[in-house]
């Protein structure tokens, strides 16, 4: 064993011992070395307990108890499961999230309904407040600024397509021609979407963070939640291939969308997109010219 593996087992094993307590013993140990900072493992004790734990290694401090947060305003509601958050905080200057593991099942016949009707009641849950959120959170590795706005076509503008479009500007990703005309998109907004009230959603919904657990039901991972357009997470779960369309038929059914949905999916998927081009690079940028240059 090395050195550099002999130290990230002593860290899991502080972390259990800290949550756990300290006669937990460890059976088994799964690492995953996904995203672009974080590190993560699976881990079994003596006892059958299975936990999920990841942490950073890079300068996103605020993270993971952003993550923490999100999982647990999810869960109160009710309404999806999402693994339950067991502790976050600082050991050996990483941070880090322990949260319980979450086997993978197959899918239930009724997967994709159940999943369409439990997204709707997550939608139901609004605030007084508007759009917005009450901390800082992260899209992927993307800090995403959450202040609140009672206007929410405001809001998508300002906390939403501005604040990645800036930084695409800062880098040099957006030249000025495009920039004007995403700032004339900005003022015909108001006339293309609906100004519903609140729905908190999961934020970053794609198949990638729709489980399958062991009952063959959705469990939901890695939210960038806020209270926002419910039409912009439908419109999410779009992209990268989408959902089956048992999900849409089974939402729709139990909470409705305003006629025109499908006009206004590019629109929304203009920050999905903007922050992809920000993380990932520039060959997001043909997709997100062809929306803007349709309006």
């Amino acid at each position: 064993m090395s050195t550099e593996t002999q130290a990230q087992y002593q860290f899991i094993d502080k972390i259990i011992q800290h949550h756990v307590g300290e006669n937990s013993e460890v059976k088994d140990l799964e690492f995953f070395y996904g995203g672009n900072f974080n590190l993560a493992v699976r881990v079994q004790l003596k006892n059958a307990d299975e936990y999920f734990i990841k942490w950073n290694q890079g300068d996103h401090q605020g993270f993971f108890e952003a993550e923490a947060k999100n999982l647990d305003l999810i869960g109160k509601t009710s309404s999806i499961s999402v693994p339950r958050v067991i502790g976050t905080g600082t050991m050996e200057d990483k941070e880090y999230l322990m949260m319980e593991c979450i086997p993978s099942g197959e899918k239930a016949t009724n997967y994709w309904v159940d999943f369409g009707e439990k997204l709707a009641r997550l939608h139901k849950n609004t605030a007084e407040n508007g759009h917005g959120l009450d901390y800082t959170n992260y899209i992927g590795a993307a800090p995403q600024i959450n202040t609140w706005n009672e206007n929410g076509i405001a809001f998508f503008i300002e906390h939403r397509l501005r604040n990645q479009l800036a930084r695409a500007i800062y880098d040099r990703k957006i030249d000025a021609d495009l920039e004007a005309k995403f700032e004339t998109l900005f003022e015909k907004l108001p006339s293309l979407l609906p100004n519903e009230k609140s729905a908190l959603i999961h934020g970053d919904l794609w198949s990638g963070n729709a489980m399958t657990n062991p009952q063959g039901l959705i469990t939901l991972v890695d939210p960038a939640c806020y209270y926002g357009f419910r039409e912009a997470e439908l419109a999410f779960t779009t992209m990268f291939g989408g959902f089956d369309e048992a999900f849409y038929e089974a939402y729709h059914a139990n909470f409705p969308i305003e006629k025109g949905f499908h006009k206004r999916i590019p629109l929304y998927n203009l920050y999905p997109l903007l922050v992809h081009v920000n993380l990932f690079g520039e060959g997001y940028l043909p997709a997100v010219k062809k929306i803007v240059d349709s309006y």
